[in-house]
């Protein structure tokens, strides 16, 4: 199941998500929870090793204790505030009171999750803060051989020809360009263009994948960019 759920960056490489968590039954449930989903994980368990990890280690999001033993979870995320240290921060907390989420979110957190918690939610929650973090890095001409789409303007192009796209179908080409040259699951397009947890039983992919298909390949009177990987899901890439 991990696999059909593998979250990978554009350059090929998994999510890498920093849980500090001193109740080693909790981190042993959230790194579970994202592992299974396919996230790159590591646990540490002291404020103090977080807060080093935090500054020093290359991660796409923290997952942040409120109350640690040995430093206020709130304290380590203003210090990486205060030294300049962006990284997005999910706090997750026993404390559930308005004012704590409040608190947390005023200190430079960028979502707030209350224990116990739903994994379903904490990953969803975890995949809106990286999109967050990829759409403010990310270019806004994107080119795969003669496709360009300027996210800009809105606007979708195969060989200077203008591609009539439908929102959904226009997402849904974003995402797979920004995936270019990768296989990209058909639980990934879901949960990722969708915002919904994959249903096996639909096919909504495939007729969305089919329309878009064609109009990428302007009805025919162009190769083919999208292709089907056979029991796994679809890529796109320069035709030949």
């Amino acid at each position: 199941m991990a696999s059909e759920q593998a979250v990978v960056r554009s350059i090929g490489r998994k999510y890498r998500i920093l849980v500090v968590e001193d109740d080693q039954n909790a981190a042993l449930e959230v790194r579970a929870a994202l592992e299974d989903y396919g996230f790159d994980v590591e646990c540490v368990s002291s404020g103090h090793d977080g807060l080093l990890r935090a500054i020093d280690g290359e991660f796409d999001v923290v997952v942040l204790d409120r109350m640690l033993p040995d430093i206020d979870g709130l304290s380590i995320l203003s210090t990486l505030r205060n030294i300049g240290k962006q990284t997005p921060v999910l706090i997750l907390s026993a404390l559930a009171a308005v004012d704590e989420r409040v608190r947390g979110l005023r200190a430079g957190g960028d979502d707030y999750v209350t224990k116990p918690f739903d994994s379903l939610e904490l990953t969803a929650r975890l995949n809106v803060l990286l999109r967050r973090q990829s759409s403010a890095a990310a270019p806004s001409i994107l080119s795969v051989g003669d496709l360009t789409l300027d996210t800009s303007m809105h606007r979708a192009q195969r060989a200077g020809q203008a591609l009539d796209l439908k929102p959904r179908e226009y997402s849904l080409l974003e995402f797979m360009m920004r995936h270019a040259g990768q296989v990209v699951t058909r639980t990934l397009l879901f949960e990722s263009v969708w915002n919904y947890h994959f249903n096996a039983q639909t096919n909504v992919i495939d007729m969305h994948i089919g329309h878009l298909r064609r109009k990428v390949s302007l009805n025919g009177r162009m190769s083919a960019m999208i292709h089907t990987v056979r029991n796994v899901g679809y890529i796109l890439q320069p035709a030949e």
